[in-house]
């Protein structure tokens, strides 16, 4: 048996953390669950007793407002598309700069990861250049193909993808890092092994690389899927969530009705909905590999 007894010394220590999660954490969290429930606008900010118990009001509201399921819909689709992408770029990133002949591999690491601690703001400055109509370099590229530029951010079929573009190349070289982490834990053995059998590259991928990376590629795709489902600087800082609401997000719809029009009641219940469609992701994503896997057995 151990010789571990309880120390109360110890919560000394523990108790700045657990008060600084449950002020910071735990107590919003509660506040706007039943926020979510009452009328909660600028007048209930300024005199509590203004504050109303509407019950499901909020979510029925909700599901009759059109904004937000072109808002969802948005969201899905930035998901849906921008996930794949980031994976598939930053699978074939790692792969290349794990390579023996590749030089200067940690400048390549780098240059590759800037983008993700670069703000946002800085981002998008750029990227409002290369997409100006004007004289953005995409529209000068596309000139001297004779091709004629596009109005890329105003436009409400591109608006969108051009976004989904700009997420992905701001967002992939995170997923990169990871991917290279797990590809230098492969065992060399295993690749000599298949050599000496005969296998060439395409089958070392496809019956070695791909599944050792099976659980590194569900990782990813599960915190990349919250994260893309989470978009909001994007539309925020490059569209507004125009032309015609085509880049407005869940969390941008969110934001508007919160601290734009100050319904924080209204803004409570589509977190809530945004928690719910973030847990349902996880969870059919989870499904799915655990079957895929049981296949495999």
């Amino acid at each position: 048996m151990s010789n571990r007894r309880f120390q109360p010394e110890a919560l000394v220590f523990v108790l700045p953390a657990v008060i600084l999660l449950v002020t910071f954490l735990f107590l919003p969290i509660v506040a706007s669950w039943f926020a979510s429930f009452t009328n909660w606008n600028i007048y209930g900010i300024s005199d509590p007793s203004n504050v109303v118990w509407v019950g499901f009001d909020n979510y029925r509201q909700l599901l009759a407002d059109p904004v937000f399921w072109i808002s969802l819909r948005n969201s899905l689709l930035f998901t849906v598309i921008g996930v794949p992408l980031n994976l598939t770029c930053s699978l074939l990133m790692a792969l290349l700069l794990n390579r023996e002949f590749i030089r200067f591999k940690a400048l390549f690491r780098i240059g590759f990861f800037i983008p993700c601690i670069t703000t946002m703001v800085a981002v998008a400055v750029i990227w409002r250049w290369l997409y100006n109509p004007e004289f953005g370099l995409l529209n000068m590229a596309l000139g001297w193909l004779g091709i004629s530029g596009q109005n890329w951010l105003a436009n409400q079929w591109l608006a969108l993808p051009s976004l989904i573009v700009m997420a992905v190349w701001k967002g992939f070289g995170y997923n990169m890092i990871i991917f290279i982490a797990a590809l230098q834990s492969i065992p060399d053995t295993l690749y000599e092994s298949a050599e000496i059998d005969g296998a060439n590259d395409r089958q070392q991928f496809w019956h070695i690389t791909l599944p050792m990376l099976r659980q590194t590629t569900f990782f990813v795709m599960i915190m990349t899927s919250i994260g893309f489902l989470q978009f909001f600087a994007e539309p925020y800082i490059m569209t507004g969530g125009g032309p015609l609401n085509q880049t407005m997000s869940v969390v941008l719809y969110m934001y508007n009705h919160g601290f734009k029009f100050y319904n924080l009641g209204y803004a409570s219940s589509i977190a809530y909905v945004l928690f719910a469609l973030i847990l349902m992701f996880t969870l059919v994503q989870s499904i799915v590999k655990s079957r895929l896997e049981g296949g495999r057995k």
